[in-house]
């Protein structure tokens, strides 16, 4: 079955005459291309379609608007760089408005999604396509076991799922390095599984614990994700205060992890299958050793913001908060608090807030009550 439509065949598909057209968007300033922009929505996967925390999806108009409104990027901001770029959203709202925009994230599974959605670079897209459709015919009662359904089935996934995925990736990682697939082309590939797969994750939306009752088969169908490069990128996986002192940038967005919750172990799923070294897993929600960890999920978290701070060179800097440093839990409680990171960016330059009502992700039991988004706009008097 085709990943399109059921009257098309692998071996004749041919994705011209379905969608003759990659149509390219001139933005402001840079260039950005979206493949099959006019695929009904049940096709395609765009990026904002996954579960993640902190993820500023649905905040990312109104963060965008203020951000803009606030500075003067119109007149000489040519650079945007998000340095915990989580998603990415925020990053791709800004496309239409720099000539640069320059994204950094520590997880791989992240920067590998980075890339698929982003990277301009050319690609086989036929390809990729067809190998989906492939992907999608299997019989997963003709499988072998393997090491992800060996230690994820019946647990995150349902046995027969953890099978497909484990034979996927398998089958991705001997593709890459025959070459087969170039870079692009793996990372539309692996991003596309990751995403199909938290559609069907036996979980509250992260991999810290899987729901411990019987799992309700779902047939794992692999839809695409929808691809909008973009001419200006520039792609980092590094440790957020290495790369302020590295890179440059008009404005810079800064949203860090503020609690105890430490993304490599939320997403340790994706971050195995993306490294795919197959390491030994530990505890009952098996866990690979920790690496990766964020210093601002621990008590170094104020020192760790205000060495960022102080090295960004930046005309404006922006900086993501809420209110969760009232939180019930302690696991939820902000390691930074409010006064703090006032006080750093007021020593930075001339800061402004403004402040958005906005529903918190909560994958436990937590509450937060009147929860909101602080948006903080600070001018560098360095600049």
């Amino acid at each position: 079955m085709c990943i399109f439509d059921k009257k098309f065949k692998s071996e004749s598909m041919d994705f011209t005459e379905v969608y003759p057209e990659q149509v390219k968007t001139e933005t402001q300033c840079g260039l950005s291309i979206a493949f099959f922009p006019d695929l009904p929505n049940e096709w395609q996967i765009n990026l904002e379609s996954r579960r993640y925390i902190g993820n500023k999806a649905k905040l990312s108009t109104w963060l965008s608007d203020i951000l803009l409104e606030s500075t003067n990027y119109y007149k000489d901001c040519d650079t945007f760089f998000d340095v915990f770029a989580g998603t990415g959203c925020i990053a791709k709202s800004m496309f239409a408005s720099f000539k640069k925009v320059i994204v950094n994230d520590i997880l791989h599974s992240n920067q590998v999604i980075y890339k698929a959605f982003f990277l301009k670079t050319a690609w086989d897209k036929a390809k990729v396509f067809n190998l989906l459709d492939t992907y999608n015919t299997l019989n997963t009662n003709k499988l072998p076991e393997n090491y992800f359904s060996e230690n994820f089935g019946g647990k995150f996934f349902d046995h027969k799922n953890a099978k497909l995925i484990g034979y996927i990736r398998e089958d991705l990682e001997q593709r890459k390095r025959e070459g087969e697939l170039n870079e692009k082309e793996f990372c539309v590939l692996l991003a596309t599984l990751i995403y199909n797969i938290d559609k069907i994750a036996n979980t509250l939306g992260h991999f810290d614990a899987y729901i411990k009752k019987p799992i309700r088969h779902q047939t794992l169908y692999l839809k695409s994700i929808q691809p909008i490069e973009f001419e200006g990128i520039e792609i980092y996986r590094e440790d957020a205060n290495d790369l302020v002192r590295k890179v440059k940038a008009d404005i810079a967005y800064i949203d860090p992890p503020y609690n105890s919750r430490q993304y490599n172990r939320f997403y340790h799923i994706y971050e195995n299958l993306t490294e795919w070294k197959k390491p030994e897993l530990f505890g009952v929600a098996l866990k690979p050793k920790p690496e990766n960890s964020s210093v601002y999920c621990t008590t170094k978290a104020k020192e760790a913001f205000q060495d960022l701070v102080e090295n960004l060179d930046a005309k404006y800097l922006a900086v993501s908060y809420n209110n969760t440093y009232n939180a019930k839990s302690q696991s939820s409680e902000n390691k930074i608090k409010l006064v703090e990171i006032e006080e750093i960016l007021k020593a930075k330059g001339e800061t402004k807030v403004f402040e958005c009502d906005h529903p918190y992700f909560n994958t436990g039991k937590t509450e937060f009550n009147e929860h909101k988004e602080l948006l903080f706009i600070c001018q560098s008097i360095r600049n």
